[in-house]
């Protein structure tokens, strides 16, 4: 009677016990799976660029209008690489609604990219001529040649460089540009520009550049345009460096101990749950070994 009592707890507690153990096992490796999963994505950089943009107040001849000229030329922007090599832009609703050409130019490219650990923007525009309402024939500005380029790399301090090559031409005047301060050109019975060359910034992590900066303003009576003020920027370029990945910094990834062993067992026809069954049989052994002894011993 004694013995028989005995028995039942002794297959309890051993069927309980590999129990334990079988379901122990994935519950190990979860957590070790859990433990080796990072997140990759990443903060990335930015990068942008523009041939031109307007941001101009056209007044009509009534002065009871005003038509905003908002015109952004060529204008890209990453981390999703992006090119754009338009040549011409137009507007409507000046000189009777007939098409207005802003920019016309041989080149005109604006490319802004984001690779690993770099981002860069670039403008390049040749032979180009900007014009502004009221002034068909006549050209706000005519260049030859210019270029900017912001380049940030990650750990690197950013770098903004324009260039301008060749003649520069406002409002039908030959200028020459200076880096040291503003040039001014004033034109009887049209209007005035002021122009600034070769704008550059640098942060940390940011560059911005802009070969040329104008800011206009005009009286050209024609067209039904009283007045046009505002700014005009030829060749933008601006980036944010990517975050510095660091070396040093710890990896989260725990292995399981018996990883190893797995690879061999499924050359042997093995699968992933074969190293909890051998761990329960083991103590099944154990234990129905301890419960036979006890009960010898009880018998006795």
């Amino acid at each position: 009677m004694n013995g028989n009592n005995f028995r039942m707890p002794a297959r309890r507690f051993a069927t309980v016990a590999a129990a334990t153990a079988l379901a122990a096992g994935p519950a190990a490796l979860a957590g070790a799976g859990s433990a080796h999963a990072t997140d990759d994505t990443g903060e990335q950089g930015s990068a942008s660029a523009v041939v031109l943009r307007t941001g101009l107040d056209v007044s009509l001849l009534n002065r009871t209008v005003n038509v905003p000229l908002t015109v952004s030329l060529n204008e890209v922007r990453a981390p999703q690489s992006s090119e754009k090599t338009a040549l011409t832009a137009r507007l409507e609703g000046v000189d009777g609604g007939q098409p207005f050409s802003v920019l016309g130019a041989e080149v005109a490219a604006a490319k802004a990219t984001v690779s690993s650990g770099k981002a860069e923007g670039y403008t390049n525009l040749a032979h180009a001529k900007v014009h502004v309402p009221g002034l068909p024939l006549l050209s706000l500005i005519e260049v030859e040649s210019v270029t900017s380029r912001a380049t940030c790399e990650a750990g690197e301090k950013p770098v903004a460089t324009s260039n301008l090559l060749g003649g520069v031409t406002v409002l039908g005047k030959k200028v020459t540009l200076s880096a040291g301060g503003p040039t001014v050109v004033e034109v009887p019975g049209v209007g005035s520009v002021r122009l600034d060359l070769s704008k550059t910034s640098t942060t940390s992590r940011t560059a911005a550049a802009s070969a040329l900066e104008l800011k206009v303003s005009i009286n050209p009576l024609k067209l039904n345009v009283a007045e046009v003020e505002g700014t005009v920027t030829l060749a933008g370029a601006t980036c944010e460096a990517p975050p510095v990945v660091s070396d040093d910094a710890p990896v989260a990834e725990v292995k399981p101990q018996g990883a190893p062993a797995e690879a061999g067992l499924a050359e042997t026809g093995g699968g992933a749950m074969t190293p909890y069954v051998v761990g329960g049989a083991v103590v099944l052994l154990a234990v129905g070994g301890g419960a036979v002894a006890l009960g010898r011993r009880s018998r006795g």
